[in-house]
């Protein structure tokens, strides 16, 4: 008998509008011999499954099942197509985790860890990595642009301390764009993270496990055409996307180790998304954040990485699946 299995989209912020886009691309792309999918929006009006005809059917959040012409269907493991929160930051890994639910996610601790970028690099540099100077501000205490940049240098990354898609995120290369640029941030979120730029290749790389054997991806590397890798340049071409990277083998070798290291420090499961800068300068790896939940959108990163190593993208999130059980 085929495994039920969710497919959750949505969500409570800005960046649902990706969720559906990356939940399409994954349901055209789900091995339907071995799967029984359920396409499940969670956004703040409300739980409900999707049936492909548009019928809606509540969901019930007791113990997050359904119930189709009398009949209660409850679900084998729930696949993540879910940006932001409450997927991204760890609350319905919670709420799975108590019903004893399998994901295809990192775990709780490890989400609401990731989806905050400040605690993300701290740990990392606890640890020996290469991560930018930054400051943590939080939105009730005020700061000014002086003190800010008298511990950074310009020119600077502003952007919301929990989020993703580069919603709300500005390089600011003088002091008197950093108030509009603080101010945008915090329309986001109430926490702010302030970064010094650095200089280098953008070298991204998604790592996933298959059977407890932690594989990295061809990596990518992002040349943006806007000032730096925003929204418009991830989801509406301003960018140029290289897959594989043209890097030296000793480059792609470091990445590939600092990925693999960052995804067994922060206990990760699932497929993540590692962006580093390659100073090449000093032939240094810096780390900028783990995206739990990376997009799946056909114009997303995971998918061309996957299809430049020669899989699928049925075969991969097959693997994501299976990966729930073999974790069980």
């Amino acid at each position: 008998m085929k495994k039920k299995i969710a497919l959750i989209t949505g969500g409570y912020s800005g960046e649902a509008v990706i969720s559906y886009l990356s939940a399409t691309s994954i349901e055209k792309n789900l091995d339907t011999e071995k799967w029984e999918t359920y396409k499940i929006d969670i956004n703040p009006a409300g739980w409900n499954y999707l049936a492909a005809n548009g019928d809606k059917f509540p969901i019930d959040k007791n113990d997050f099942s359904i119930t189709l012409a009398s009949n209660k269907i409850k679900f084998d493991a729930v696949l993540f197509g879910l940006h932001g929160t409450p997927g991204e930051d760890g609350k319905l890994q919670g709420y799975f985790d108590t019903l004893s639910i399998p994901y295809t996610t990192c775990d709780t601790a490890t989400a609401a860890l990731t989806f905050n970028k400040r605690y993300t690099v701290a740990v990392a540099s606890f640890a020996g990595m290469h991560v930018a100077k930054s400051a943590h501000l939080f939105k009730d205490i005020p700061v000014t642009t002086e003190s800010i940049l008298s511990t950074l240098k310009l020119p600077v990354f502003v952007k919301p301390n929990n989020g993703g898609s580069s919603i709300g995120m500005s390089k600011v290369k003088e002091a008197g764009e950093l108030p509009n640029a603080l101010d945008k941030a915090f329309k986001e979120d109430n926490q702010v993270l302030v970064e010094e730029f650095i200089n280098g290749r953008e070298l991204t790389i998604g790592v996933f496990k298959s059977k407890g054997e932690v594989i990295a991806l061809p990596i990518t590397e992002i040349i943006a055409k806007n000032e730096f890798f925003d929204f418009e340049a991830k989801y509406h071409g301003a960018s140029d996307e290289i897959t594989p990277a043209q890097i030296s083998e000793s480059i792609a070798e470091k990445i590939k180790a600092e990925a693999r290291k960052a995804y067994l420090l922060f206990n990760c499961n699932g497929i993540v998304r590692i962006d580093f800068i390659y100073d090449t300068d000093t032939d240094t790896p810096y780390m900028l954040e783990i995206n739990t939940v990376p997009g799946q959108t056909e114009a997303s990163l995971v998918p061309q990485q996957v299809i430049a190593m020669g899989w699928t993208l049925k075969q991969f999130y097959s693997t994501l699946i299976e990966e729930c059980f073999y974790k069980k």
